[in-house]
C-alpha cells in the first residue's frame, strides 16, 4: 500500500491533501483495488474508472451529513476505501468482509443497499423533498452511469425533477459502457459527442463553466446561455436535458481532480437540480480491463503479471449458463423463429456465441427489462419464438409487463432466468429467490427447472414446442457431474410431469426436488440408504402445472420433503402444500426446505445454501425427524 493511502482513513484525511497528492492517491487507490479484486473477485473495470471522481466529491462534500447515491452501486469501491473500510477489503464480498455494493449497515456514508440500476435520481428526488419538509439543507449528489440514465425509472425521475426546488446534483458518469457496450439511441448520441471532443475541448468547457459560475445563483438560465454561446460543442450533449428544462454542464474530464474539485465547489451552491456530464475511462490504469471492460466488469480472482492476466478456470466443468447458451445456439440452427433478447448482459447470460452466429436474431435493449419483455411479446404475437434471457433479480423489475403483455395474452415467450437462487458474493441485491413466487401466480405460465446439462437441452426443446409462456430457471453454478445424471433425466419433458430418479421398495418418504438441487436430494438419499432408510427421489421438473403424482403417496401414509433453491414462501414447496390441501391430504406429512424469509448476506453460494438448510445433511436430518 502506498504511503498516502496508509494515512487515509476518512474523507477528512482526503480533504487535507493537495492536488498533486490527490493524483498520487488516486493511483495508489487504483492499485489497491486491482490487487484486492485479483484475490477476492469483484467489480473491477467500473471501480477503476471512478477513482478521481470519487476523490473530488469527497474533497468538496461532507457525506457524513450530505447524501451520496450511486447508480449502479458496483462503482463504490474507492468510496468505501476512503470511508474507513479499506482494512475489510481482504474479504471483499466474502463472509466477514464488506459488500460489493453500498450498504448502510456498514457505514453512515452509504444511503441505500443497492445493486440495481436506474434508481438513484428518483430516490435523490425523494430525499431532497424530504429535506425540504424537515427543514434541512444537506447537499445531495447522485452519481449515475450513462447506461443507468436511459433506464425507464431514470427517465421518469428526470421528468419529475421539477418537483425539487433546492440543490440536487446529478453527475452523469459517461464511460460508454454498461456490463457490455451501452446500446440504444441515447448511447449513440453520447458516443457521437464523445468522439467529437478533444482533451482541449474538455478543458475549455471546464474553464468556461467555472468562469460563469459566479452568476449562477442569480440567473442560471442566463449563465447557461452564455456558456453555450461561447462553446459550440456543448449544445449537442445538452439537448435532451434542456428539453426537460434541466440545467446541464459539460462534458468535462472525469479524471482531472483539480477541475472536478473546482466544478463541485461551484455547483454545490446551486439552489436547484443540475447535471454535470463527466467522461471517465472504464478499466483505467489496468490494460486488460481497459481493453476488455466487459470481461472485467465482474470477475473472480485472477493472477497479475505485469500487463497480462490469467484466469483460474475449473477444468472439465460447465456452468448452467454455458450449457444454456450452447443448447440455444444448437436449437437456433434448426429453427429460425428463435430470437434471443437480453438487457445489457449478453456475456452473463451465455449469449456471446449466439450473438456471433446469429447477429440478426440477437437484441440487447440495455438496462430496460420491462421493455425487453414487451418487445418479446410483440415478436411472439408476430409468430417468432423469443427467448428472454435475464437474471432473476433483474426480471423482478418487469413483473407488470410479464403479467399484462405475456401471461394475459398467453403468448409463447420463453423466460430464461439465469442466476436463480443464491448467487454468492453479490449478495442479497442479486439473489434470485422470488421468481417462482411471482411467476407461479400468473395463469398460463409454465414453470420449469432443469436439473443438469441433459435436461437443459430437453427443456429448451419443450419450451420451443409449447404454445404459451414458459419459464426456465437455473443457478449461477456448475452443472452436476455424470454420476448425478440419472437415466430418468434423459426422458423428454412432458407438460406437468415429474420423473422419479430413485425408487425404493418399502419407502416411507419421498424427497421431491426442483431444479439443480436434485444433486443434494440424491446425496441425502444415499446417506439415508447407508443408515438403512429407503426413500424415493422425485425430480419435479415443473412447479406449474404441478404433477399430481408428487402427492399420491400422502394418503397412503408416506411423507414428502420438498427441496428448492428459492424462498419457502410462495415457492415450489408451497405449491405442493396447496395441492395437498386442495385434495384433502394430511399436511403434517409434508416438510418444506428452502430459503428463509430473510436476507442472507454475501458469501459463497455453497455457504449460503448451507445457511438456508438447502443441503443433503439437512434433508437427512429432516427425514429422520419425520420417520421417528
Amino acid at each position: 500500500m502506498g504511503k498516502l493511502l496508509e494515512h487515509v482513513n476518512s474523507p477528512a484525511d482526503v480533504k487535507k491533501l493537495s492536488v498533486p497528492q490527490l493524483t498520487k492517491l488516486a493511483e495508489e487507490i487504483r492499485d489497491f483495488i486491482l490487487r484486492s479484486v485479483s484475490k477476492t473477485g469483484g467489480h473491477l473495470a467500473s471501480n477503476l474508472g471512478v477513482v478521481e471522481l470519487t476523490l473530488a466529491l469527497h474533497c468538496v462534500f461532507d457525506f457524513k451529513t450530505d447524501k451520496l447515491l450511486w447508480d449502479v452501486g458496483h462503482q463504490c469501491y474507492a468510496h468505501k476505501i476512503i470511508t474507513g473500510r479499506k482494512d475489510k477489503f481482504a474479504n471483499l464480498r466474502h463472509s466477514g468482509g464488506i459488500s460489493g455494493f453500498p450498504n448502510p449497515a456498514e457505514s453512515e456514508y452509504d444511503q441505500f443497499a443497492i445493486g440495481h440500476a436506474g434508481t438513484a435520481i428518483a430516490t435523490a428526488i425523494g430525499m431532497a423533498i424530504g429535506q425540504i419538509h424537515q427543514k434541512q439543507d444537506n447537499k445531495i449528489v447522485a452519481v449515475v452511469g450513462d447506461a443507468s440514465i436511459v433506464n425507464g425509472t431514470s427517465f421518469e425521475a428526470l421528468n419529475n425533477l421539477g418537483l425539487v426546488k433546492r440543490q440536487l446534483l446529478i453527475v452523469l458518469n459517461d464511460n460508454s459502457m454498461a456490463i457490455d457496450a451501452t446500446v440504444g439511441a441515447m448511447a449513440k448520441h453520447f458516443s457521437r459527442v464523445r468522439l467529437s471532443q478533444t482533451y482541449e475541448d474538455l478543458r475549455k468547457t471546464t474553464n468556461n463553466i467555472l468562469e460563469h459560475m459566479p452568476v449562477i445563483g442569480k440567473s442560471v438560465e442566463d449563465a447557461i446561455e452564455r456558456i453555450k454561446r461561447s462553446i459550440r460543442m456543448v449544445l449537442p450533449a445538452s439537448q435532451m436535458f434542456e428539453s426537460l428544462r434541466i440545467p446541464y454542464f459539460g462534458p468535462v474530464d472525469g479524471h482531472d481532480i483539480d477541475s472536478l474539485t473546482q466544478l463541485f465547489e461551484a455547483l454545490a451552491d446551486l439552489e436547484h437540480p443540475a447535471i454535470l456530464h463527466v467522461y471517465t475511462k472504464k478499466g483505467k490504469g489496468f490494460k486488460p480491463a481497459d481493453q476488455g471492460p466487459t470481461k472485467f466488469h465482474s470477475t473472480g480472482p485472477f493472477k497479475i503479471n505485469g500487463e497480462t492476466i490469467e484466469s483460474t478456470p475449473t477444468p472439465g466443468k460447465r456452468t448452467f449458463t454455458k450449457s444454456f447458451g450452447k443448447h440455444l445456439s444448437e436449437l437456433a440452427e434448426r429453427d429460425k423463429r428463435i430470437i434471443a433478447i437480453t438487457s445489457a448482459m449478453c456475456d452473463g447470460t451465455g449469449l456471446m456465441n449466439f450473438r456471433k452466429k446469429f447477429a440478426e436474431r440477437f437484441y440487447d435493449v440495455g438496462i430496460a427489462e420491462g421493455a425487453a419483455v414487451d418487445v418479446a411479446a410483440g415478436m411472439a404475437r408476430n409468430g417468432l419464438k423469443p427467448f428472454v434471457c435475464i437474471y432473476s433479480t433483474f426480471l423482478q423489475r418487469s413483473f407488470d409487463q410479464i403479467f399484462q403483455e405475456v401471461a394475459l395474452q398467453n403468448l409463447p415467450v420463453i423466460f430464461c432466468i439465469d442466476r436463480a437462487g443464491f448467487v454468492g458474493p453479490d449478495g442479497p441485491t442479486h439473489h434470485g429467490l422470488m421468481d417462482i413466487g411471482f411467476m407461479r401466480m400468473m395463469p398460463n405460465m409454465v414453470l420449469t427447472a432443469p436439473a443438469n446439462d441433459t435436461e437443459m437441452k430437453l427443456v429448451q426443446e419443450f419450451a420451443l414446442g409449447h404454445e404459451g409462456p414458459v419459464v426456465i430457471r437455473y443457478p449461477k453454478d456448475h452443472v452436476p457431474p455424470k454420476p448425478f445424471i440419472k437415466a430418468a433425466c434423459s426422458r423428454a419433458f412432458k407438460l406437468g410431469k415429474s420423473v422419479t430418479v430413485k425408487h425404493s421398495k418399502n419407502s416411507r418418504l419421498a424427497i421431491v426436488s426442483y431444479g439443480s438441487i436434485l444433486t443434494e436430494a440424491l446425496k441425502a438419499a444415499k446417506l439415508l440408504e447407508e443408515q438403512g432408510t429407503a426413500v424415493d427421489v422425485i425430480n419435479a421438473r415443473f412447479a406449474a402445472p404441478l404433477d399430481t403424482k408428487i402427492i399420491s403417496g400422502l394418503k397412503q401414509g408416506k411423507g414428502i420433503i420438498t427441496v428448492e433453491d428459492h424462498t419457502v414462501a410462495c415457492g415450489f414447496g408451497s405449491a405442493v402444500l396447496e395441492m395437498a390441501a386442495a385434495r384433502k391430504c394430511p399436511l403434517n406429512a409434508v416438510r418444506l426446505l428452502g430459503a428463509p424469509r430473510t436476507f442472507i448476506g454475501h458469501d459463497s453460494r455453497e455457504s449460503q445454501l448451507l445457511q438456508a438448510g438447502i443441503n443433503a445433511d439437512t434433508i437427512v436430518k429432516t427425514a429422520m425427524e419425520m420417520l421417528d
